[in-house]
């Protein structure tokens, strides 16, 4: 079945909204150098992410100077893993090599990289990026270029970009990725989710299912 990543939380309710409605994993926001709703303070952060109970992966999604300045922000807030954008497959390595926690790769779906990343990281979140090389952009991209990935790499592959309870269903049926990921396709307003949503995109990416060929 197809995992689910309920991404960008910044409140309790929301939190336990996206567990209740049964998300594989959950997503918080901090030390980021863009400008965005969804960003917490890592005392936040690390409150929230004692709230998740076992059986949940608490995820904190970061775009670290250094591999150093990774390593401490996730000392700092205790998650299961961490999810890094901006950063060379060198960095992932680095990162990976000096922390405890699973290491998430977000990276661009056109990236010709994506093998590199695919040998030092956990797992790679495609999506579509921005030009400072942040998720999170609303857009979606070549989902048939995803399934291609998702086919020749060997590691787990989260679907992120533009995806929203309309069209989950499509993108896992084409994709066939390990799981997927929705921050903004689930909010009422930047970093508000819509709990209704939540569910419906839950619901709707659970029960698809992939397109054989």
């Amino acid at each position: 079945m197809t995992r689910v990543k309920i991404c960008g939380l910044t409140r309790e309710s929301d939190l336990d909204a996206a567990i209740e409605a049964g998300a594989d994993m959950v997503g918080f926001v901090c030390g980021v150098p863009i400008e965005t709703p969804r960003e917490l303070a890592p005392a936040r952060t690390a409150g929230l992410v004692e709230r998740v109970p076992e059986g949940v992966t608490s995820v904190l999604v970061t775009m670290p100077e250094t591999p150093g300045a990774g390593v401490e922000l996730a000392e700092r807030v205790d998650p299961d893993a961490i999810q890094v954008h901006d950063c060379s497959p060198d960095e992932v390595a680095a990162l990976a090599d000096r922390t405890d926690a699973r290491v998430l790769a977000g990276v661009d779906a056109a990236s010709d990289d994506l093998d590199q990343y695919a040998t030092v990281a956990d797992a790679l979140v495609l999506d579509s990026t921005d030009e400072q090389g942040a998720g999170g952009t609303g857009e979606t991209h070549d989902w048939d270029r995803a399934r291609t990935v998702v086919t020749d790499l060997d590691v787990p592959v989260l679907l992120a970009g533009g995806l929203t309870p309309e069209n989950v269903a499509d993108a896992v049926r084409t994709v066939d990725p390990f799981g997927v990921d929705v921050s903004s396709g689930t909010e009422r307003s930047g970093g508000v989710k819509d709990h209704t949503a939540i569910r419906q995109f839950v619901d709707q990416a659970t029960a698809s299912q992939p397109v054989t060929t």
